[in-house]
């Protein structure tokens, strides 16, 4: 009669579906800069802080100012407006905001897990809309979804 043994990496879950490795207690969230040909002055400090907070609610890691088990640095590359659903008259019903940025992910215990990677997500208004009267709602929705795009990538292993 044979014996079974299993044996390999233990992984902690979360109610989120993140799975974390066990070893891992920490991040690190790196101050993400504004580095596009048009800066939006509050951009870096709200999708910075909407990362840290993401990780805050959704995992048991403790934020540590630099190298963390969990590490992640990068920047805003690009913050551009483009008209979109050109009409007959060739006016843009629709404009787009689109925000792109690059991070790299380092996780010390888990080297198969790093990357560095390019996001980019959008969102459009109508063009008869100010950019200035509907820009913050944007953002947000665009800095919710780049923060999911990032904590999946890193921890959400489908």
């Amino acid at each position: 009669m044979g014996v079974l043994i299993f044996s390999g990496c233990k992984i902690k879950y979360s109610f989120t579906g993140a799975s974390i490795p066990p070893e891992a207690k920490t991040v690190s969230i790196q101050y993400f800069p504004n580095n596009a040909p048009l800066v939006q002055p509050s951009l870096s400090q709200l999708l910075t802080e909407a990362l840290k907070d993401r990780f805050l609610t959704e995992t048991n890691l403790a934020l540590v100012e630099q190298n963390g088990d969990l590490n992640f640095e990068g920047s805003i590359i690009n913050y551009v407006v483009t008209p979109v659903a050109i009409q007959g008259d060739e006016t843009a019903a629709m404009n787009r905001l689109s925000i792109t940025i690059r991070v790299k992910f380092i996780n010390i215990i888990d080297e198969k897990q790093n990357y560095e990677n390019n996001f980019s997500r959008y969102e459009d208004y109508l063009s008869t809309s100010d950019l200035s009267s509907v820009e913050e709602e944007l953002i947000t929705t665009i800095n919710v979804q780049l923060v999911d795009d990032i904590f999946n990538k890193a921890v959400i292993n489908w």
